[in-house]
């Protein structure tokens, strides 16, 4: 029987990968299937892990194999240093799978930000600041008139899906990067955003699967972009207000969120047709109105509170409803994707133009475009055709669905 080869690996650096990975000895080796110990005498030095057990390790960290032998780790800045302050998520201390979602997000922006120098695309800057002694309403105004869409444009899409996509594309030549990232839980982020100027990034969780949801995910981070252009936010290593301070925060950028989609004027004109009293709003109700704007019923009711509507009291009455009737709802699994729709998705049709301009005026290779998109190139071919403007593009769920 062979005897598995050892490798000579720096112990310091195994225990680096880990913990930049965010895992426990324990969540490692029980992955592995061996004992806790023996990770650890791997992690001290006193055993030598084998060339098998080490390729397992890079895979799970997601690391290159070579770095398992460099001399010293390497000098990478912490991940809180480059995204935005997220309720009930403690800097340094994120889960593996954010962890591994916001190294994704950056290394996606920092590769857009380097093919747009090398093709020679300018990167403006953020069009945007927002204060917080704003009112949401004219910081919402504000929003919506950088992002350029009409009324009779909004009303006119025929589902959430449509509207999905016209939103994506109105924030992404604003100059700010959207993708999606998979795998963590809904609850630990529905989005987050990378606070680095120029290219700003959003990362929609892409387990948020209704269409509507995503929309006000993205415009939620979008405030945020804008106050940090402001100065009125801070990454979340730097973040230094209390809960209670950072509560007021995220609702400023909810309400704000919600005035941009559905601005004043326009609502006051629906609610005159509707005509319910204050504390008349039920769900259907509420789901009636949002079917109007293509938005979700909580986005919807965050509007009507806001604009005076419906009260504080009634509001919170509508949202138990709203709870108890999604709670009747069977779970939506999420669909198949084909491949070069879930890139589409993740990554987004800027970053996937700037891949495909590089690849074609011989600035990158082909294997290099496979790497940035995760996508064989075999693909490409196909993307190129989803890519191609024509009668329906972007109408339904087909280029973004990620199907996680």
């Amino acid at each position: 029987m062979s005897r598995s080869i050892p490798a000579l690996v720096n112990p310091p650096l195994l225990v680096w990968a880990r913990e930049e990975a965010g895992y426990a000895v324990e969540a490692v080796a029980d992955w592995l299937k061996v004992p806790a110990d023996l990770l650890r005498s791997w992690e001290n030095g006193t055993d030598k892990p084998s060339v098998a057990k080490v390729q397992s390790l890079a895979k799970y960290y997601h690391r290159p194999f070579g770095v398992f032998y460099l001399p010293q780790a390497p000098n990478i800045p912490p991940l809180a240093a480059e995204y935005r302050r997220l309720p009930g998520v403690k800097s340094g201390v994120e889960s593996p799978e954010l962890r591994l979602a916001l190294r994704v997000l950056s290394w996606r922006r920092d590769a857009a930000l380097e093919l747009s120098e090398t093709l020679g695309v300018q990167t403006d800057d953020f069009p945007a600041a927002l204060s917080l002694s704003e009112s949401p309403e004219a910081a919402g105004a504000k929003l919506r008139a950088l992002l350029g869409i009409k009324p009779e444009v909004q009303l006119g899409w025929r589902n959430e899906w449509q509207a999905w996509r016209a939103w994506r594309t109105a924030v992404e030549q604003a100059g700010v990067l959207v993708f999606q990232f998979p795998k963590v839980p809904l609850a630990e982020a529905r989005g987050v955003s990378l606070l680095r100027f120029p290219l700003p990034a959003i990362g929609i969780n892409s387990k948020e699967s209704a269409p509507g949801a995503r929309v006000f995910t993205m415009l939620h981070e979008l405030v945020h972009l804008a106050l940090a252009a402001g100065r009125e936010e801070q990454v979340a290593l730097s973040e230094r207000r209390d809960d209670a301070a950072w509560a007021e925060v995220e609702r400023f950028a909810e309400e704000t969120a919600s005035a941009v989609l559905v601005p004043a004027d326009l609502l006051q004109a629906q609610l005159a047709a509707f005509r319910v009293a204050q504390d008349g709003w039920d769900v259907p109700l509420v789901r009636r109105l949002a079917a109007l704007f293509r938005i979700t019923p909580l986005a919807m009711a965050t509007r009507l509170r806001a604009e005076g509507a419906l009260s504080w009291t009634a509001y919170g009455r509508w949202k138990e409803s709203w709870l108890a009737y999604l709670g009747t709802l069977a779970l939506r699994r999420g669909g198949f994707a084909l491949p070069v729709d879930k890139t589409l998705g993740r990554v987004g049709r800027p970053l996937v133009r700037l891949v495909l301009e590089a690849m074609d005026t011989n600035q990158i290779s082909a294997v290099d475009a496979a790497r940035y998109l995760d996508l064989g190139f075999h693909y490409f071919d196909q993307l190129r055709e989803a890519l191609r403007p024509g009668p329906g593009a972007g109408a339904d769920q087909s280029g973004d669905d990620d199907g996680d």
